[in-house]
């Protein structure tokens, strides 16, 4: 009888294996995609009107401003609340034998980080489409390249999303008081849901540190048709280097997990 060669760690192929792996129950249940689609709606359905009415801009002009920091809005909600999925592997004992796997560690946050772009790319789609009938213009390449960025940003998102998660450890609820204490004055700070152009002064700086705020400004952008703002390279540089710090986080958490 001869032994068996044992299977080398290799990591494009391991971290293929945790894509597939995290996708699965995505692909059983679609419909929590379609679920998690009700808070962007509501904005939508909800708070765009009352823009229109108090901005005295026409409905399209309205939607074209604010229909892109809703998709933006979807991957900070979203992929900012994906550690406590592996908060809940960890309670399980799940995430220990994941650990105990020939795997390089790192893929084990890499995949995971990737999954994410699914979800961001099919819910930002259902929301463009439905803002279309209403005014909000698609130019193709900006669709593309919106996209494409929402994409970067929340594989950066996610990263740190798991990280923390790493971090706080058999404590979900420090998890959430984190999360929470730091989403919501990103979220403003960033424009997304109301124009920062009659803030105070303090605010207007914050908001110019916050890479959130930059993202907001170029996917509006983007989808305007202007992909050659000057605010759409530091939406891809904002984004970038927020997928770099999170990956890096990210993987040296993953790494020291066990």
């Amino acid at each position: 009888m001869t032994a068996t060669t044992p299977v080398r760690p290799n990591a494009a192929r391991d971290t293929w294996n945790v894509l597939t792996r995290e996708m699965r129950p995505v692909v059983r249940d679609p419909f929590t995609l379609i679920f998690s689609l009700v808070q962007p709606l509501v904005f939508l359905g909800l708070f765009a009107p009352l823009l229109i009415g108090s901005s005295g801009e026409p409905a399209a002009a309205t939607l074209q401003w604010f229909v892109p920091g809703v998709l933006v809005m979807i991957v900070l909600f979203g992929t900012g609340a994906t550690g406590s999925n592996l908060q809940y592997e960890m309670m399980t004992g799940s995430h220990e034998r994941t650990l105990v796997a020939p795997l390089v560690r790192s893929s084990l946050l890499v995949g995971r980080a990737l999954k994410e772009i699914v979800p961001i790319l099919v819910q930002s789609l259902l929301i463009v489409l439905i803002a279309w009938p209403f005014g909000f213009s698609i130019h193709p390449l900006g669709l593309v390249a919106g996209l494409a960025l929402l994409a970067m940003f929340g594989v950066g998102l996610g990263s740190l999303s798991y990280a923390l998660a790493l971090a706080t450890k058999d404590r979900e609820w420090l998890f959430w008081g984190v999360q929470q204490t730091l989403i919501f004055p990103l979220l403003i700070l960033s424009g997304m849901l109301l124009p920062l152009d009659d803030a105070p002064g303090w605010m207007k700086a914050v908001s110019t540190v916050n890479p959130i705020n930059w993202v907001v400004q170029a996917e509006r952008a983007l989808f305007a048709g202007e992909l050659g703002a000057s605010v759409v390279l530091w939406g891809w540089v904002s984004a970038l280097a927020l997928a770099v710090v999170g990956l890096w986080v990210g993987i040296r958490s993953m790494r020291r997990s066990g």
